[in-house]
């Protein structure tokens, strides 16, 4: 009799990870996204406890910098917000907290090579002002509005904008942060090793040389949180514009932002 006690007991316990219930992946959705991405999977927890606010540049009455590509316009306000989105997808997966700063309710995250433009954008759903200084104040009350209120330690805002030089100056990637602000410095410095990195293994002879540096920009000056300024390149050049139009770069672009972040919000816990 114990002999069979002990066996099904055996058994039982051999079986009993076939019933148990896995565990559900945990999701969250943002119509930002899009019909088709609005659902995303938290696949990791690197980011959790972190808050971001993200702004994409331009705008509403402003499109930025505009280049043509293959007869048609690319404006910067539009490659800026496909690739925030992009980006806020992938820190939400990580775990982290994000704030969509510039709004488009329509658009989503796109695919395609020339990205449609439109004067629907909104901050935080109110109408953008076309007065430059108006505009700009806008989205840094936003910011600081927010950022009072969210109880993460570690909090971020990322400005991403697109260049506008001659046709010949192709340009990488350029980091900018607030004068004097040491963890903006290091935010950027971190964003730029990961690009560095990626370029090393992606193009090990082409070389990485977008930079690091502080400047005296007024979202700079007027967010509360630790901020960092990207300029993805020249809306311009034709090496450039690759960067933009193919959605799989704009993809890569929002990865390494995110793996950037990553590595700075890992520094700042070990503190």
């Amino acid at each position: 009799m114990r002999f069979l006690i002990v066996l099904v007991t055996c058994l039982f316990l051999s079986l009993s990870p076939l019933f148990a219930q896995k565990k559900k992946p945990r999701t969250g959705k943002e119509p930002l996204f899009g019909k088709e991405l609005a659902t995303y999977q938290v696949t990791s927890n690197e980011l959790n406890g972190a808050c971001f606010y993200l702004v994409s540049g331009h705008g509403g009455p402003d499109p930025g910098a505009i280049g043509i590509y293959q007869g048609r316009q690319l404006h910067e306000d539009e490659y800026a917000y496909d690739i925030i989105l992009r980006l806020a997808r992938e820190l939400l997966m990580r775990g982290a907290k994000v704030h969509i700063i510039i709004q488009d309710k329509k658009d989503g995250i796109r695919n395609g090579h020339v990205l449609s433009n439109s004067k629907r954008e909104t901050c935080m759903g109110d109408p953008i002002p076309l007065n430059q200084v108006e505009r700009l104040k806008q989205r840094c009350t936003w910011v600081n509005k927010l950022y009072r209120k969210d109880k993460s330690s570690y909090k971020r805002a990322v400005f991403i904008h697109v260049d506008s030089r001659s046709k010949g100056k192709q340009t990488d990637v350029f980091f900018y942060h607030a004068p004097g602000s040491s963890k903006g410095k290091r935010l950027v410095n971190s964003l730029h090793r990961t690009f560095d990195n990626k370029y090393g293994k992606h193009q090990p002879n082409r070389g990485f040389r977008g930079t690091v540096s502080e400047r005296n920009l007024y979202v700079l000056r007027n967010t509360q949180p630790v901020a960092a300024f990207l300029e993805l390149g020249n809306i311009q050049n034709k090496r450039d514009q690759q960067r933009l139009v193919l959605q799989n770069n704009r993809q890569a672009l929002a990865k390494w932002i995110a793996d950037g972040i990553a590595a700075d919000y890992k520094k700042e816990k070990k503190k």
